[in-house]
C-alpha cells in the first residue's frame, strides 16, 4: 500500500467513526428508516446511490423502507427493481409519481439493458402504487419523528405528500404526517449559494411548496458539491465484480460521453453518505433557507436554522475515494 493510499485510507476510517457521532441537526439512531426517492434514468449517479444505500443497509445502518421514483420515466419501476432485487431486497415496495410531473427520456438505454439481462418481478410502473399513497401508507405505519427521506432528483412526490388529505392510512393531512413521521430530509438538489439546478428548476411550483412548507430539517447536498467528485472507474477495473448491473451500467455510461472519462460526477451519492453517515467528517454546514423564483433560478439565504447545504471539507479526491469503495460494494452470495 502506497503512502498516499494509506493516509486516505486512515481518513476514510476517521471520518467514519467521526461522523457516527454526530448527524446534521440531530443524532442518529441506527438503524435509520429511509425513503428513497430518486428518478432512475437517464442519469446513472442514482445507480451508484442505490448501491450505498443497500450497502448500509448490509452493515445495519438503514432499513429501507421503500424506493419512490419522482418522474415518469417508462422503465423506472422495473429498474429500480432489479437493483432491489440484485442486492437481495426484492421485496421493497416501490412507488411511482402520478398526475403532472416530469417525463423523462433516456438516450443511453441502460434502463433497457439491465431490465434484460437481470432479474426483477415488476415490469411497469403499472404494477407499482402511485408514491404518494406508498409515502403515505408506510409513514402512517412508522413511529414518530423516525423517517429519514433521501431525495435525489425532483421534489414532486415530496410536494404531493404536503398536499394530501387525509385517507385510510391516517387521519393527519400531508403537512400534519410529515411533521409526525419524518426526523430529517436530506436533498441534493440546488447550486449554492446561487444558481439553477436541474432537480429544483423543473418543477418549480413542487420545489417552490416543499422549500416554503416542509415541516422538518432539510440538508442539501448542492450540484458544486457532487461536480467534483468523479467515480467509477475503479469499479470498471475490477475484474472480480462481475455479473453486476452497477458494472454493466457505468460500462455503458462513461465511454458515451467525453465529461465522464474520469468519472462520472457523483451528487446523488454525497446525499446517501450524509443522510446515513452524518455530515461531520466530510463536510461543513451553511446554515440559512434556499429560496426559488419562478424561472427556476435559487438563491441562499443566510437566514434560518431550519435548513443548511453541504460546504467542502474534506477534499474531492478524499471523497471520490470514499464513494469508489462503496460503490464497488457486492451483496453476499454473488458471483
Amino acid at each position: 500500500m502506497s503512502a498516499k493510499t494509506f493516509l486516505i485510507s486512515g481518513v476514510l476510517i476517521c471520518c467514519f467513526l467521526t461522523s457516527q457521532a454526530q448527524y446534521g441537526f440531530k443524532n442518529p439512531v441506527y438503524p435509520l428508516q429511509v425513503i428513497f426517492d430518486t428518478d432512475f434514468g437517464p442519469d446513472y449517479d442514482d445507480v451508484g446511490a442505490i448501491t450505498l444505500l443497500h450497502a448500509f443497509a448490509d452493515s445495519n445502518y438503514i432499513r429501507i423502507l421503500a424506493t419512490m421514483a419522482s418522474s415518469k420515466h417508462k422503465n423506472a419501476a422495473a429498474a429500480i427493481n432489479v437493483f432491489n432485487t440484485y442486492f437481495n431486497r426484492p421485496e421493497i415496495p416501490i412507488g411511482v409519481v402520478r398526475g403532472n410531473a416530469v417525463a423523462l427520456g433516456d438516450n443511453q438505454h441502460w434502463t433497457d439493458s439491465v431490465i434484460s439481462r437481470y432479474p426483477h418481478h415488476i415490469k411497469s410502473n403499472q404494477d407499482v402504487p402511485d408514491a404518494l399513497v406508498l409515502y403515505r401508507k408506510i409513514l402512517a405505519a412508522q413511529p414518530d419523528h423516525s423517517v429519514t427521506i433521501i431525495t435525489v432528483r425532483f421534489l414532486t412526490n415530496l410536494a404531493n405528500l404536503l398536499e394530501s388529505p387525509p385517507d385510510v392510512y391516517s387521519p393527519f393531512n400531508g403537512y400534519e404526517l410529515v411533521k409526525k413521521k419524518v426526523s430529517n430530509l436530506v436533498s441534493m438538489a440546488g447550486r449554492f449559494p446561487t444558481g439553477r439546478e436541474f432537480n429544483l428548476d423543473q418543477d418549480v411550483p413542487a420545489t417552490k411548496k416543499v422549500l416554503e412548507q416542509w415541516p422538518t430539517t432539510i440538508l442539501f447536498s448542492g450540484f458544486e458539491i457532487g461536480q467534483k467528485i468523479k467515480t467509477g472507474i475503479p469499479l470498471l477495473e475490477n475484474e472480480k465484480i462481475k455479473n453486476s448491473p452497477v458494472k454493466d451500467v457505468f460500462a455503458i455510461c462513461i465511454p458515451m460521453a467525453k465529461e465522464d472519462s474520469a468519472g462520472r460526477m457523483s451528487w446523488d451519492e454525497t446525499a446517501v453518505l450524509v443522510a446515513v453517515k452524518g455530515w461531520r467528517g466530510f463536510y461543513t454546514l451553511e446554515y440559512g433557507h434556499c429560496e426559488i423564483d419562478s424561472g427556476g433560478f435559487n438563491e441562499w439565504k443566510k437566514t434560518g436554522t431550519n435548513q443548511a447545504h453541504l460546504v467542502e471539507k474534506q477534499s474531492p479526491e478524499i471523497m471520490t475515494y470514499i464513494i469508489n469503495q462503496l460503490m464497488m460494494y457486492q451483496p453476499p452470495n454473488k458471483k
